[in-house]
């Protein structure tokens, strides 16, 4: 099926209604490979540059151990607007990015809590940004609106 009113779409490419989902504060849910083969998932604040998806860790954290080991990534976001849209994501990290990573939590808690500054700063903890390039992306537009506020 296709983007034109139908109920599905795949693509390698970045649509509008996907970069809505992405824009807005949707949390994100980053599925990553443990050493033993193991799926691991963990909710993560997201943010996007039009081309790759950006995701914000502490170093040395299970995710970050094990997307350095294995690159290869997905994510599952719901639109909070509507339950039934969701966007999956299969990507690779392709850059770890320590310059401006404190700022960039910092954007993210402005989107995510309406904050100035990321609550949760430590000298303890250096941050890192995640740069994954998505290598497809799965759309489902909103659905069942109807049943949503009764």
């Amino acid at each position: 099926m296709n983007q034109m009113g139908n109920s599905k779409h795949k693509s390698n490419g970045m649509t509008e209604q996907v970069a809505r989902i992405l824009r807005e504060p949707n949390f994100a849910f980053l599925g990553t490979l443990m050493k033993d083969g193991r799926p691991q998932v963990t909710p993560v604040w997201i943010d996007f540059d039009n081309d790759n998806i950006l995701i914000n860790t502490a170093e040395g954290r299970i995710k970050h151990k094990n997307l350095t080991r294995d690159p290869r990534v997905s994510l599952s976001l719901v639109d909070k607007n509507n339950p039934y849209s969701m966007v999956t994501i299969q990507g690779t990290v392709v850059d770890q990015i320590k310059d401006g990573a404190d700022e960039h939590i910092d954007k993210l808690a402005k989107k995510y809590l309406k904050a100035e500054k990321y609550p949760g700063h430590s000298p303890a903890i250096k941050r890192i940004i995640i740069k994954i390039k998505p290598d497809r992306i799965f759309y489902l537009p909103p659905r069942y609106e109807e049943y949503l506020n009764r």
